[in-house]
């Protein structure tokens, strides 16, 4: 293995990550880096070897890590990545920060992030991967985002060089979103806390919140194709068609389509990755029989299977 450069902050080698992500699963990262501050990050990734891969992970909220690991330096961002600051309508906020707080902290501001209360995960995860509920994503509210480059450089990001689209947006391999700065209407605060208390209400009542799951496993299907156009419509809910097709319930081994809300994927105890991704799998190939409709995963699925003889 080669020689790594020098950290400030934490540098694992062959960490395992199952404990790290919410559905318990996974195999070891070559490398786990917990970067002490933004300078740390850079100077290390603009000193690794450029056929070494960057892997960016959050709190492990919506990912499969396959059963062989990552064979990549995985960047996990911790305590000093999680500051919020308010000026004016804007909210800055690291990309360690948790969804929840910063929503909450913009709330006691007067500022409404009330969308970001009920999404499990980082701020970093939520730009990767515009995240959204109840109608609002990350995009409808982005300014810009500070990221470190695959070569240790500091860049500023715009809305248009992230190219934001359903679940997705276009930063590059390897980058790390390390803040981004939202900008944010205005609302009472009483308000804004009684809707994101109403939010978490309706989460709890509809969702298993107190299992594991890696929050929703599939789009909802977008113009009943997922195509992604600017026209298409997210009104057909994922979990419909999963349940359409009799798949509530449905498992494989220790993985379970849940029976409260069928499009959480859940380890029900002893799941193997590659069980649950089977699973998954078998779900998108049956709904598509039933239906003619291909779900995507909304899960993110990283590394390698297990090898054969393990």
């Amino acid at each position: 293995m080669k020689r790594m450069p020098p950290v400030r902050g934490t540098l694992s080698a062959h960490r395992p990550l199952a404990d790290l992500t919410w559905l318990r699963v996974g195999g070891p990262a070559d490398w786990l880096f917990q970067p002490a501050d933004e300078a740390d990050l850079a100077a290390f990734l603009r000193a690794l070897a450029p056929e070494i891969a960057v892997f960016p992970m959050g709190v492990g909220s919506n990912l499969i890590v396959r059963d062989g690991g990552i064979r990549a330096v995985v960047v996990r961002l911790g305590r000093g990545f999680n500051a919020v600051s308010i000026e004016g309508n804007r909210v800055s906020a690291g990309a360690g920060a948790l969804d929840a707080h910063v929503a909450r902290k913009a709330a006691r501001a007067g500022l409404d992030l009330t969308f970001l209360r009920t999404i499990p995960g980082t701020i970093g995860g939520a730009v990767r991967m515009n995240a959204g509920c109840y109608g609002t994503y990350v995009a409808d509210r982005f300014v810009s985002a500070r990221a470190i480059t695959r070569r240790g450089e500091a860049v500023t990001l715009g809305r248009g060089d992230l190219n934001f689209r359903y679940r997705q947006s276009a930063l590059p391999e390897g980058w790390v979103i390390t803040e981004a700065t939202f900008e944010c209407p205005a609302g009472d605060p009483a308000e804004l806390e009684a809707r994101m208390a109403a939010q978490l209400a309706r989460r709890n009542a509809t969702q298993p919140v107190k299992e594991r799951t890696a929050g929703s496993t599939f789009r909802n299907p977008a113009g009943f194709s997922s195509t992604g156009r600017a026209d298409d419509s997210h009104e057909l809910k994922a979990w419909k068609v999963i349940d359409e097709a009799g798949l509530r319930g449905a498992r494989l081994g220790g993985a379970q389509m849940n029976e409260k809300h069928p499009n959480f994927l859940t380890n029900t105890g002893n799941a193997t990755a590659a069980e649950l991704e089977r699973l998954g799998e078998e779900v998108r190939k049956k709904v598509f029989q039933s239906s003619g409709i291909s779900l995507e995963w909304e899960i993110m699925r990283v590394g390698e299977p297990a090898a054969e003889n393990e």
